[in-house]
């Protein structure tokens, strides 16, 4: 058997009187089979109730009052719900928790406790999750969040503001509790500057190195705001934080940088629910930043942030609105059970990518006119990176040294390298490309699968894709 307590207090109530009346509720009853301790959010913190649940073992959990005035309970209080916003916290508790109100409300001059037995096929009942308006808001938050680098405000942010912000940064998970981050404030124009004439030499470096299409797609976007607003934030990790043995980071130490790349997502996504801006700047070498801002020598940048108010947050990614990017299928991201094995839950598993690029056949428009050379290979072919119109696919043997101009993927099966090509080309559509020529040096299995999914994706996007002669006959 499981039992739950449903309990409402006043403040200051004595762990002794919460025992006693728990004992009298519990007559017949065993406390061993309690597990679990509800009561109104707020009253969590009383020290006579953590003593007591802490006595029986249990678990505490809280529920809004607006949660527990719902529920349909045999004994509700006027004068409970004049105090608590609801008129009854410890029926309505049990209730709550999907428990069956085995022992009604019992009193005590301070206290209330009702007992819940739970059904035999749940013996240990989930945590209630917000309210459906609070869930709602949480979502809202994530789904407008947005990389901010225009329509910044000269506009001060208030220091609670800033200091709620950064807290919810600080509670972000780490590894082992390191917390290897540090937040470095920054407001100096001349400091600004500095960093500002790093990421602008980038900038123009990244530029030349697109194809002319891509290069004129690509200046119209800004890509930072380190000047146009009154707060830069600096998030750096400690790797050495914590100590030697940090539980978690002695297989994987990237977990570290893992941890500071979380505070950043929890401090944008609380930047974004005050009505601020925020812009995550990448066009330079951390250690140049670190020299401006004369980081120490273990201190490594992870991620420099524009901060401010803004005019508006758009409906969309500038990314998105510009044309340059576009976001991933969920369906294409979610594996089930194995690697490949597609889907939402709930939906059976299928080659949902390829699925896609056949039912989206003709329906695009293509908007770039560059043309590349796809060149499918099996394994690395150093020759090829001197053909500045040449993309090389590598479907097999041991993972590249260039880290640009060969894209390395070691299809596995038919099916895969596929998927693959699908994925290549809807990637190089987006890169300004209208036009793919493939080229296979040496066929096999494999790389005939990847061109054959490089020209479903093609098709797809609406751009031709030119194929070796046997391909085309074959696929006809």
């Amino acid at each position: 058997m499981s039992l739950v307590l449903g309990i409402g207090l006043r403040s200051g109530t004595s762990y002794r009187e919460l025992r006693d009346l728990v004992e009298k509720a519990l007559a017949g009853l065993s406390p061993q089979d309690v597990i679990r301790v509800v009561t109104v959010e707020g009253k969590e913190t009383e020290p006579g109730l953590q003593r007591l649940v802490a006595s029986l073992a249990a678990e505490l959990f809280t529920a809004p009052s607006p949660e527990l005035s719902q529920q349909q309970v045999p004994t509700p209080s006027d004068e409970v719900e004049r105090l608590t916003g609801t008129a009854s916290v410890a029926e309505a508790a049990v209730i709550l928790s999907g428990a069956e109100l085995v022992v009604p409300k019992q009193r005590s001059a301070r206290a209330t406790v009702a007992v819940g037995k739970l059904p035999d096929n749940q013996r240990q009942p989930a945590a209630p999750g917000y309210p459906q308006a609070e869930r709602e808001t949480v979502h809202r938050v994530l789904a407008e969040r947005r990389d901010v680098r225009r329509g910044f405000l000269d506009q001060p942010i208030a220091d609670d503001v800033l200091t709620r912000v950064l807290e919810s940064a600080h509670r972000a998970p780490s590894v082992g509790l390191s917390q290897p981050w540090d937040f470095v404030l920054i407001r100096d124009i001349a400091t600004r500057r500095k960093v500002h004439d790093l990421a602008i030499a980038q900038r123009d470096a990244f530029a030349a190195s697109l194809p002319a299409d891509r290069r004129n797609a690509f200046d119209g976007l800004k890509i930072e705001a380190i000047l146009d607003t009154p707060l830069n934030i600096a998030v750096t990790c400690d790797p050495g934080r914590g100590g030697r043995h940090v539980l978690g980071r002695h297989a994987d130490p990237r977990t570290t940088w893992f941890s500071a790349a979380i505070a950043i997502q929890n401090l944008w996504l609380a930047a974004r629910a005050e009505g601020l801006g925020v812009g995550w700047v990448s066009f330079f070498e951390p250690g140049e930043v670190g020299a401006v801002l004369d980081l120490p020598a273990q201190v490594e940048l992870v991620g420099y942030l524009c901060v401010g108010h803004v005019e508006e947050f758009a409906a969309a990614p500038e990314l998105v609105r510009s044309g340059w990017a576009a976001r991933r299928p969920l369906s294409w991201a979610v594996h089930q059970e194995a690697w490949g094995q597609r889907g939402l839950p709930g939906a059976p598993p299928s080659q949902v990518i390829v699925q896609d690029a056949v039912q989206a056949e003709g329906v695009a428009k293509p908007v770039g006119s560059q043309v590349v050379h796809l060149v499918v290979v099996d394994a690395a072919q150093p020759e090829l990176l001197e053909r500045p119109e040449a993309l090389v696919v590598q479907v097999g043997g041991e993972k590249p040294a260039a880290d640009f101009g060969v894209l390395w993927r070691p299809a596995r099966s038919v099916d895969e390298a596929l998927e693959l090509g699908v994925e290549v080309a809807r990637d190089l559509v987006l890169q300004g490309v209208g036009e793919i020529v493939v080229e296979l040096p040496v066929e096999s299995d494999v790389s005939r699968a990847l061109a054959r999914g490089v020209r479903l994706g093609g098709l797809a996007c609406g751009i031709t894709v030119d194929e070796p002669g046997e391909m085309r006959d074959s696929s006809a």
